[in-house]
Order: C-alpha cells, then sequence, then structure tokens
C-alpha cells in the first residue's frame, strides 16, 4: 500500500495516464507527466492545485481499497498485497510533492494546507488500516504465509503489512477504533503547529547589530550578515539570526559576551517564550494522546509501541547503549569544560563559563592548542568542490557518475539536477540537491523522495532523489565556505541520498530507506568516514583561491584536534536521547510543567549547566516527527557505521570489492530482509561498540 511520503508512478522512467474518472482541467497532478524522466512540472503547480488533487487522490485510493477488500476471489498476495502496493498513485504523487515543498521552499499558503490536510490524511489512514474486511484478507494471507512460496521480499512485505494493520487498531473494537482515529487526528494537528510554531520563532529573531560590534568575526562572517541585513532593507546594519549558518559563526567567534548570550538564548528559548508560539503545552498534549493511544493498543508505553519495529526492540535496550557511553562522554566534557575556565580565568575574565561561552572557548582552544583555525579550513571546502567530493566517492566505491542537467524542472533557481548512471552507463535516477539557506525552508538538512524505486511486474521505476540542506550561500566577494562540520553533514546527507538511489527492490514499500529507524542513519552516518581521510582530501579539498590540495600539515593538525570537544559533542546529543526516551516512557497521562519535567530529567542523568541539550523539548521536532523514541538512533547506527568503516580500512577505503558488497548486501536492499542480519551479511559479524569509543576518545 503506497503512503504519503513515497511514490509508485505506473510506466517506465514517467507516469502513465491518469486513473479514468479524475478531474482533468489544468491541475498538473491530473495529467500524465512528459517532464524529462517524470520530474513533477513545478513551474506548473500552483498552490490551488494541491487541495483538489488530494481529495481525489484520497477518494480514488478508498474506492481502489474497496475493490481489494470485497473481491470474492481468495485473497493472494497479487490480488490483495500487491494490488494494494498499486494503490493511492494520485495521492502518492501529490503527497510527495507537496511534503518536499513544504519542507524546502513553503509560504503562509502551503503552511495552511498542511494545517487542513494533515487530519483528513489521519483519518484517510484510519480508514484503511481500520478496514475489517480489508485486514481479514491480509491476516488469511499472514496465517497462511508459510505455505505460499512467496520469495523474501513478498514474505517480508505480507508480514510488514500485517503488523502495521494491528499497530494501526485493526483488533480493536468499534468504540477502541473510534478512540484511535480521535487520537490520530489530534496528533496530526498538533505535530503541524509545533513544526509551524519553530520555523515561526526562527524566522522572526532578529539581531541587529552596528559595526562597533562585530569585535572578533572573520570578514566572511560580517560580509554574509551585511548581505541579509540588506537583503531586508537594514541600511548599514548587520543581521544575525537564529539560522544555523549565521548563529553558529557568531557564537564561535564574537568576542561580545553579551551579544553571544543574546543569540544563543533566542536559539535555545524557541517555542519557550509563552507567546503564540509557545510549544509546551503542544508537547504535553502529545505527550499525553501517546501515552492512551499505547495503552488503547495493548503497550505500556509509546516507546514500548515504536521500539517493537526497530533494532533495538525495547527501552531497556535504548538506556543500555546510552549508559554506556554516557559517563566517559560526561567525563570528558568535564575536562573540556576545566580547560576553558582555565582559559577565562588566565584572560581575567573573571566569570564562569556558560553555555554561550562554549563555542566561543572551544574554538580558541583548538586555535591555541592545536594551532588550528577553523577559519583556515573553511576556504579548503567550496561547497562545489565538497559536492563534487561525494561524487567521486560514490564513483570509486560503487560505480557511479552523476551528470549535471539543464532541462530537468526545478521548484527554486538554486536546485541542481543530475542523472545518476551505474558502471555500466544505466541510468539508475533523477538526483536534485538544494543546499544553500532561504527562509522558506525548515532547518536542517535531509534527503526526501520525489518518486521511490520499484520494479513490480518487471515495470521498473527509477528514484527521484533530493537532498536538502541550509548552508551558507555565496556572497558577492566569496563562494560558499564550508565547515569541518557541514562538510561532514553534506557527506552524511548524500548517503541518504544513495541509499535511495541504489535501491533495488521490488516494492516501493520495501525500497530504499524504509527501513528500521535505527538502521536508516547508518547507510548515511558511514559516509562521513570518508570526509578527512587524507586520500580523498586530496581528491575534493582544494583552496578556493589558489587551488592548492589542503596541505598535510592543516590535515595533521585536524586530526591531532578530531578528539577535542568530543565530550560537549556526545553529550549534548546523549541528553538530548534520554529527554526523548523521557517524555516517551511515561506510563500515565498527566499535565505536566514541561520546564520543570525537562529538568529533572537532564539533573537526573547529570548534565552540567554549561552544556544544553542538543535539543530543548519546545524544540525538539525529530521527537514530534517520525523520531519519537528514536533519537537514539543516530547513536545506534554510529555503532553499525563505525564497525562498518574498519572493513574499509583494512581492505583499503576505495576497494571497490568492498564497497560492492556494502552496495549489495546493504544500500540496495531496502527492507526486503533483516536489518541485523544484512549488517552481518556485509561485515561477517554483529557491530562491536569498541571503534565507536575510540574514534569519539571514549575508551
Amino acid at each position: 500500500m503506497q503512503k504519503a511520503g513515497m511514490i509508485f508512478l505506473t510506466g517506465v522512467l514517467i507516469m502513465a495516464a491518469c486513473t479514468t474518472g479524475k478531474k482533468t482541467g489544468d491541475n498538473p497532478f491530473f495529467q500524465t507527466w512528459d517532464t524529462p524522466y517524470g520530474v513533477p512540472p513545478f513551474d506548473q503547480i500552483e498552490d490551488a492545485h494541491f487541495m483538489p488533487a488530494y481529495e481525489q487522490g484520497m477518494a480514488d485510493q478508498l474506492a481502489e481499497i474497496e475493490v481489494i477488500a470485497t473481491r470474492v476471489e481468495a485473497p493472494t498476495f497479487a490480488n490483495t498485497i500487491e494490488a494494494m502496493e498499486k494503490s493511492g498513485e494520485l495521492l502518492t504523487k501529490v503527497s510527495n510533492v507537496f511534503s518536499n515543498l513544504a519542507g524546502a521552499h513553503t509560504n503562509e499558503a502551503k503552511q495552511a494546507i498542511r494545517r487542513e490536510v494533515s487530519p483528513i490524511l489521519s483519518g484517510h489512514w484510519d480508514d484503511i488500516r481500520l478496514n475489517p474486511q480489508l485486514f481479514q484478507r491480509i491476516k488469511t494471507l499472514y496465517d497462511q504465509r508459510e505455505s505460499l512460496e512467496l520469495t523474501g521480499e513478498q514474505q517480508r512485505l505480507l508480514e510488514d503489512n500485517y503488523k502495521q494493520f494491528v499497530r494501526g487498531g485493526a483488533n480493536l473494537d468499534d468504540a477502541g477504533k473510534a478512540k484511535l482515529r480521535e487520537i490520530n487526528e489530534k496528533l496530526s494537528v498538533l505535530a503541524v503547529k509545533f513544526s509551524d510554531n519553530v520555523l515561526n520563532e526562527d524566522n522572526k529573531f532578529e539581531l541587529l547589530l552596528d559595526e562597533k560590534d562585530l569585535t572578533g568575526l572573520p570578514d566572511g562572517v560580517k560580509t554574509a550578515a551585511a548581505e541579509a541585513a540588506e537583503a531586508k532593507e537594514y541600511e548599514g546594519k548587520w543581521l544575525f539570526t537564529l539560522h544555523k549558518p549565521s548563529l553558529i559563526p557568531f557564537i564561535q567567534y564574537s568576542d561580545r559576551r553579551d551579544l553571544r548570550e543574546k543569540l544563543y538564548k533566542g536559539y535555545t528559548n524557541r517555542g519557550d517564550n509563552n507567546d503564540e508560539f509557545d510549544n509546551k503545552k503542544i508537547m504535553n498534549d502529545v505527550a499525553n494522546l501517546r501515552v492512551r493511544k499505547a495503552n488503547l493498543l495493548g503497550y505500556k508505553s509509546h516507546a514500548d509501541f515504536v521500539l517493537e519495529e526497530t533494532m533495538a526492540k525495547t527501552s531497556e535496550n535504548v538506556y543500555d547503549l546510552l549508559d554506556k557511553v554516557w559517563p566517559a562522554a560526561l567525563n570528558r566534557a568535564k575536562g573540556e569544560r576545566a580547560m576553558m575556565q582555565k582559559m577565562i580565568d588566565a584572560e581575567g575574565g573573571n566569570f564562569k563559563l556558560a553555555s554561550w561561552d562554549w563555542w566561543y572557548y572551544a574554538e580558541k582552544i583548538r586555535q591555541q592548542e592545536f594551532k588550528l583555525d577553523e577559519d583556515e579550513i573553511r576556504p579548503y571546502l567550496k561547497i562545489d568542490n565538497v559536492i563534487n567530493g561525494t561524487f567521486i566517492l560514490a564513483e570509486k566505491l560503487f560505480g557511479l557518475t552523476f551528470e549535471e542537467q539543464n532541462d530537468i524542472p526545478t521548484y527554486h533557481p538554486e536546485v541542481k539536477t543530475y542523472v545518476v548512471k551505474n558502471d555500466q552507463g544505466t541510468m539508475i535516477g533523477v538526483y536534485l540537491s538544494d543546499w544553500f539557506y532561504r527562509g522558506s525552508k525548515r532547518g536542517g538538512a535531509w534527503m526526501s523522495e520525489f518518486r521511490s524505486q520499484s520494479n513490480m511486474g518487471g515495470e521498473r521505476i527509477l528514484p527521484i532523489i533530493t537532498n536538502v540542506g541550509n548552508f551558507t550561500k555565496p556572497t558577492a566577494d566569496t563562494p560558499s565556505l564550508l565547515s569541518l562540520d557541514e562538510a561532514a553533514t553534506l557527506f552524511h546527507e548524500f548517503g541518504h541520498a544513495l541509499h535511495g538511489l541504489l535501491s533495488d527492490c521490488t516494492y516501493p514499500s520495501t525500497s530504499g530507506t524504509n527501513v528500521p529507524r535505527d538502521f536508516v542513519e547508518f547507510p548515511s552516518q558511514v559516509m562521513e568516514n570518508w570526509v578527512l581521510e587524507p586520500q580523498m582530501l586530496k581528491l575534493y579539498a582544494f583552496h578556493y583561491q589558489t587551488g592548492e590540495v589542503m596541505p598535510q600539515v592543516l590535515i595533521d593538525k585536524i586530526k591531532a584536534a578530531g578528539k577535542f570537544n568530543q565530550g560537549f559533542g556526545t553529550v549534548e546529543y546523549i541528553a538530548a536521547c534520554y529527554l526523548d526516551m523521557a517524555w516517551h516512557t511515561l506510563i500515565v497521562e498527566k499535565d505536566r510543567d514541561v520546564t520543570v519535567f525537562e529538568n529533572g530529567v537532564l539533573e537526573k542523568i547529570g548534565l552540567i549547566p554549561e552544556i544544553i541539550s542538543r535539543y530543548r523539548t519546545t524544540y525538539f521536532r525529530h521527537i514530534i516527527g517520525g523520531y519519537s523514541s528514536g533519537y537514539y538512533s543516530y547513536l545506534w547506527s554510529e555503532v553499525l557505521d563505525a564497525d562498518a568503516f574498519e572493513a574499509f580500512k583494512k581492505k583499503g577505503i576505495f576497494d571497490q570489492k568492498t564497497g560492492h558488497s556494502f552496495r549489495d548486501n546493504i544500500l540496495s536492499r531496502g527492507d526486503t530482509k533483516d536489518a541485523m542480519q544484512m549488517y552481518i551479511d556485509f561485515r561477517g559479524h554483529e557491530p562491536e561498540i569498541k571503534p565507536l569509543l575510540e574514534r569519539r576518545g571514549l575508551n
């Protein structure tokens, strides 16, 4: 069964004609897209087209589901499970376009559509999952699964469908189903409101400065701030915002402690200002509704419900992983704090280190102790070169080529498009990249799909994959130059893109990144390992002015400083993991003071006051979205990626045999096999935590 957020389009490379009886007219969603490779015709799509397409798409799918559910023929895999996979073509088509644009290039109209359509979609999926006739057909097949002679992928798809329906309330009585519908609708509305509030907070805060306030800031940072102010017609001013490309350099370099505090608190108080964008009550309501839903479905907590379908399986296993890393990380962070306080005292600072000081003094220590200046690195990380580096790596490991195109439609002039081919010269997909910050994007970086890969009945459907980021735009004088962290983020998201592009599955529901939440970050995080490898740096890290390859002396300094501040990075991340788990292991509905609850969780684990959890509750979009009880997934996946990279180091970081094994056992398999078994097929054994601890200097 196709779901919103996935696309399956009938026809090879491009979509076939719409289903008979659909509305026509000038709405592009009701037309066959004759664009190159079936990429959405963005220039023809208007906001007014979405709701009619959503409404028709839902109606079409419900009609298709009714036909499947009421067949007189006995259920078979083909007439039930495969038929469900083929249903909802129009709904998936519009959902993928809308969800991508609502994240990457939104406006007030799209935000209003999200608020309107979200509860309707929630009801639509409940209509399908709670259809008793449809569930009975699925259950009949599930009970017969051992005798159906299914392929491994078909067996897994059948089992997944059965579990999705059970977990979606199919076994509830009528009263229970009604309660579940109400809960799901409320949760969908609250999730949209929470996300909108964070976006509004991001965009409303402005720190407008005069030239005298810019002491310590590099020229490139000042130029970007001047251009940001000019774009808003703030003449003779410099503008800083809460968006990471503006925030991080300021708190890293500004000598003005008072201004660092103002900007940093603006960031950490998002959704917690007791105004129209406040998220405290929303989070409290979400937590209570999730407890109610879990109990209704027979689970003690929301975490129990979610983790059942992950590699971790239980909250005890998640806590076990966090508890293994936390003490060493906290101890390391305390040592880093002592180094910073010593520097403050030596400078006659006469104040105690605070959270808005950490980035600033970490950078000063990096320069003093390791003779490494972040601004010394950036000239070698021009974004175009970093992007090209990801392409070079994909070619060396997997034989892929990325050919830039000029005739593929885009939704914004900054989007670049590529045709992707394998080592046989066969096209395997389309890739779109959209890396620069703008106010119409939500924060962060991500990968998504406009169309997912599938191959039902030998009908080869190629994926259309997109990467989106929020990196600093080029200025009039300087190209976009990335920090090391930003370069790692770009490689990371590109890893997700490869997971979608190299998918080779039969069904859209099992293809690409449709894998357990604590496995999906593994193929992306492993790509970060190449960023600082000397052999890799020589292929992409060129000085944007001189063309000089990053010198070995700089590489050595980066390596020497590599484990510095790992205490901070690990602690702020794991603190957020504990916070996520605390909200979702609740077993009683109760009105809670969100601030008191959060402070209690962080006090219990011993978080030092100089570090704030990477995400506070009121802007923790991960746990409102798809990472509830799942933010630990990055650490879980990092255990996998650190162990997996050992295989590449042993054979050579560009060893194609190892790369092809990773492709064939991991990237191409989607969710066609148990995640741990896929890892063992590649690595030969279960992952070990030792490589992760060594890499972070926590052993």
